[in-house]
């Protein structure tokens, strides 16, 4: 039985991901299935902007805490083995759902351009970025990064084995491609409002410091392989 639940715990965080995602896609490029980083009433400036780097803090500081060795190994003492990732995805798909619920639109614009060309160009290199991320979760493991492979094997009684480290597809020539989509995602918009500047800005400086730790605790438990392979890889530019 608790094996069982173990697994539909993870099949909920799984959907909640899948969920939380796609409500971000939309929510980034206002396409009105939900409410847009623009929508909505605006308020005071000062006090929009405070609360929205509030929640981009919220989002990012416990998603980066929960990946270090020493939260993970505090937390299967309170959950499953099993179900550690699980809790990281859910942990994550909540505070992004919280954020996009609770979002202060500042709709001041920073730019925007005219041309529509131009604009159809920002939104084709914004719809690659979506693309790299999700085809990224495919080049390692997709189900074992959104934790259904830890639950699904720890219900069939099977021990888990941790994804060997390879060099597929792009990780060949950049190091955190999934990394490189979002940046792409969120800075490439031919409308730029100070709102959606802080939401791009908070978001970019979470992903600079959290791989820049990726990297530390990559580095301590690979070994001269991931040593070696920072060499051939650039970190978000293919090769530099």
């Amino acid at each position: 039985m608790l094996r069982l639940l173990a697994l539909v715990y993870g099949v909920v965080a799984y959907l909640a991901f899948l969920a939380v995602f796609a409500a971000c896609v939309a929510f980034v490029a206002n396409l009105g299935f939900v409410r847009g980083i623009d929508g909505g009433e605006p308020g005071a400036v000062m006090v929009s902007v405070a609360i929205d780097f509030g929640l981009v803090a919220l989002f990012g500081v416990p998603h980066s805490v929960m990946a270090r060795d020493w939260f993970k190994r505090g937390l299967v003492r309170v959950v499953p083995r099993a179900a550690e990732r699980s809790t990281y995805v859910l942990v994550a798909s909540a505070t992004l759902g919280l954020l996009l619920w609770q979002w202060r639109p500042a709709p001041t614009t920073v730019w925007s351009v005219d041309a529509s060309t131009v604009r159809a160009a920002l939104w084709g290199l914004s719809g690659v970025g979506v693309a790299l991320v999700v085809y990224s979760t495919f080049l390692t493991d997709h189900f074992d990064l959104l934790g259904l492979r830890q639950v699904w094997l720890h219900a069939r009684r099977q021990p888990y084995v941790p994804i060997p480290f390879s060099e597929r597809g792009v990780y060949r020539i950049v190091r955190h491609p999934m990394m490189v989509g979002i940046l792409l995602w969120f800075w490439a918009t031919p409308s730029m409002s100070l709102g959606h500047l802080v939401f791009t800005a908070g978001m970019s400086t979470y992903i600079f410091v959290g791989t820049a730790l990726e990297e530390r605790d990559l580095s301590r438990h690979l070994g001269e392989a991931y040593v070696k392979y920072r060499t051939r890889a650039g970190r978000y530019i293919p090769w530099a």
